[in-house]
């Protein structure tokens, strides 16, 4: 189990290089979390959702993903709820006072899911959540010490050094912890290091000497990460827009509190033709924008408020009368309509709202999540395209009769009439390349993005996860982690 001293430390790239790394030792190799809190989900081929991350880790252990390898999803939702996803499938919304009371009747149903990747692999990984170290979450802990106790787990205990303090960080963790959970953790990393490993030497002295621990190696800076897909938002907005060329396709997002399924804008991000711009809340939606695409929402009426209160409503206006291009994905699209109504209170109060009346549809909200894989074509250019659905609701109305795409032979989204607003459901169509190809290229014109020059998304993925799987090889003891592992059978 790979465990760290708090959020975002690595915990998930560490798995997806390891897990790679082992798979081409001839290891068959599965990732697992037991609970994670993430909007940026992926449907797996058995019909279920779990984070993005374990799907990226799946793929880098080559092995299909599962709703095994994430049991419990949690998605915050408007209003302070939170959306429950156990072994793939929605339960009742329950408040974070409910859910910890259930913590106990769940972790059952997660040591059922470990077993059953366990008694596939040779190896499972187990990624933590937040750190062990928050000794007041440890009572009913199904994340981190809590799961690692009740499946007998051996840990793993990382610390990131480019954000200062990782002595303090590892040694205080080995100082906060019971004994029994401190003696779980047979060695440790430090990841992200700049510069020369060699001159953290006497660090890694001073923690081992300080907490008993093995330590297992010092892992530098990995620059291809940002050409993996971001499990948080925060990754994205980090990324440059430099390099850029002057005549790049200029796509705008606007953040939304209720922002779900980003991952859709990977592809986009990494176009070296394409300069993608996440819109911060209180920035106008910027004016020389060839697209502005509204991604998923968690929560549309509430990110429908939200826009409003921004006045991106008004921008997006003014951005379509001066013949610019809209997409909306999923939520994004459902706002992009003339209402949306939620009679059943799915996302908090019954009610309707108005849309931003770009396309002809009205959505109605509620009925059974619909969690599928689905693959057809644009209708426009005939480019193939493939992806996955995940969302509550029904659209309908007079454009859904010009749809953006054709699905297993049914017709999916809708187009406005002038042909420069469209919507649909299918989340990740921008990694199908033909499709990506064809559709920048009618934002802009061919001098600006040659079909030839744009890039392969799926074996850009795979090069970056080899490249994340020789970066670890080469520093850290996989010998000794595997023996670790071993020693718990």
């Amino acid at each position: 189990m790979i465990q760290g001293t708090g959020s975002n430390v690595g915990k998930s790239l560490l798995v997806s290089g390891l897990a790679r790394a082992f798979a081409r030792r001839g290891l068959k190799v599965m990732p697992f979390k037991a609970q994670n809190l993430s909007n940026n989900a992926a449907v797996t081929a058995d019909g279920g959702e779990i984070g993005r991350a374990q799907a990226l880790q799946a793929l880098a252990a080559r092995v299909p993903a599962s709703v095994h390898m994430n049991p419990v999803l949690l998605k915050p939702e408007s209003g302070g709820g939170l959306q429950v996803i156990v072994q793939g499938r929605r339960l009742p919304a329950a408040s974070p006072d409910g859910f910890r009371d259930r913590k106990r009747e769940v972790l059952a149903r997660v040591l059922e899911s470990f077993a059953q990747l366990e008694a596939q692999a040779d190896l499972v990984l187990v990624e933590g959540a937040g750190s062990p170290a928050e000794t007041n979450l440890r009572s009913g802990d199904i994340a981190n010490m809590g799961f690692a106790e009740a499946a007998n787990v051996p840990v793993i205990l990382t610390g990131d050094i480019d954000r200062g303090g990782v002595i303090a960080a590892l040694v205080g963790t080995h100082c906060v912890l019971e004994f029994e959970d401190r003696d779980r953790i047979k060695g440790f990393l430090i990841n992200r290091f700049r510069g020369n490993v060699d001159l953290f030497d006497e660090g890694l002295a001073d923690i081992a000497r300080r907490t008993g621990w093995r330590p297992l190696g010092v892992v530098p800076w990995f620059d291809r990460a940002a050409q993996l897909p971001a499990e948080d938002i925060l990754d994205l907005t980090s990324e440059p827009t430099a390099n850029r060329p002057s005549g790049a396709i200029r796509i705008a997002v606007p953040v939304m509190a209720g922002l779900s399924n980003f991952d859709d804008l990977d592809p986009l991000r990494m176009e070296p033709n394409v300069d993608l711009k996440l819109v911060q809340p209180g920035d106008a939606l910027p004016g020389d924008a060839d697209l502005v695409l509204l991604a998923g929402s968690k929560s549309t009426i509430a990110d429908l408020a939200f826009f409003r209160e921004q006045g991106w409503d008004i921008d997006l206006l003014a951005h379509h009368r001066r013949g610019g291009a809209v997409l909306g994905l999923c939520g994004g699209y459902q706002m992009l309509g003339r209402a949306v109504s939620d009679p059943a209170g799915v996302e908090g109060a019954a009610g309707s709202v108005a849309g931003l009346g770009l396309l002809d549809v009205e959505t109605k909200l509620g009925g059974e999540k619909r969690l599928t894989l689905a693959s057809g074509s644009h209708v426009a250019s005939g480019s193939p395209v493939r992806g996955y659905e995940i969302h509550l609701g029904r659209t309908v109305g007079a454009d859904c009769e010009r749809p953006f795409l054709e699905i297993e032979g049914k017709p999916e989204g809708a187009l406005s009439p002038d042909g420069r607003v469209a919507g649909c459901y299918l989340h990740g169509i921008f990694s199908s390349d033909p499709f990506r190809a064809a559709f920048l290229e009618a934002l802009g014109s061919g001098a600006r993005l040659p079909r030839e020059g744009s890039l392969s998304y799926d074996v850009q993925v795979d090069g970056a996860l080899e490249a994340l799987a020789d970066h670890l090889e080469a520093a850290l003891d996989l010998d000794a982690i595997l023996a670790i592992a071993r020693a718990r059978r």
